[in-house]
């Protein structure tokens, strides 16, 4: 048994440099792009539906990424997709939902079905963003439900593609010492 595996015929497919820590678990329609890390204890399960990583991003320890299938329910089902330069905290729950570039999702977040994070939004730890909820860009939410707090602030927005390159820089550091 390995920790990436296929799904109905469909392997995960990685970009150049990507990392998948051995206690992760990546399944069936996953696509990442480059520089991407998937850290201790993560699931990334598309087994019912795609899910996309952009490039440069981290998705960090016990975070579970899913989807919504399709159904009478649900005509379309929600795939998750995920920009470029995003920071997904740890523990955090991201299910069928869209998720822009230049994001950081905090620790413990929920972000449910259908809702939409658009580019250069912090989503604060502990925050629940409800089904098909939009979280616009250019602000700071929190709560639960999610609201939105303030604009971000000039330093906050270069924060996002520094958090990025930081976790691209220590996901080589892993790459090299386990290549020792």
């Amino acid at each position: 048994m390995t920790n990436v595996r296929s799904h109905k015929g469909k392997m995960p497919q990685f970009g150049e440099r990507a990392w998948v820590d051995p206690s992760a678990v990546v399944i069936g329609d996953v696509q990442t792009g480059d520089d991407c890390s998937i850290w201790p204890m993560t699931v990334v399960r598309g087994d019912m539906h795609q899910i996309r990583i952009g490039n440069r991003c981290s998705i960090q320890d016990g975070s579970v990424l899913h989807i919504t299938h399709a159904s009478d329910f649900n005509p379309g089902g929600y795939p998750l997709t995920i920009g470029d330069d995003v920071t997904v905290g740890h523990k955090a729950l991201l299910h069928g939902c869209t998720v822009g570039s230049r994001v950081l999702v905090g620790m413990g977040c929920i972000i449910m079905d259908g809702a939409v994070v658009e580019n250069e939004v912090i989503v604060a730890a502990g925050c629940l963003v409800p089904p098909g909820k939009t979280l616009e860009s250019g602000y700071l939410y929190v709560g639960s439900p999610a609201k939105q707090a303030r604009p971000l602030s000039d330093k906050e927005r270069t924060f996002f593609k520094y958090t990025a390159a930081n976790y691209v820089k220590l996901k080589e550091s892993y790459i090299t010492e386990s290549n020792r």
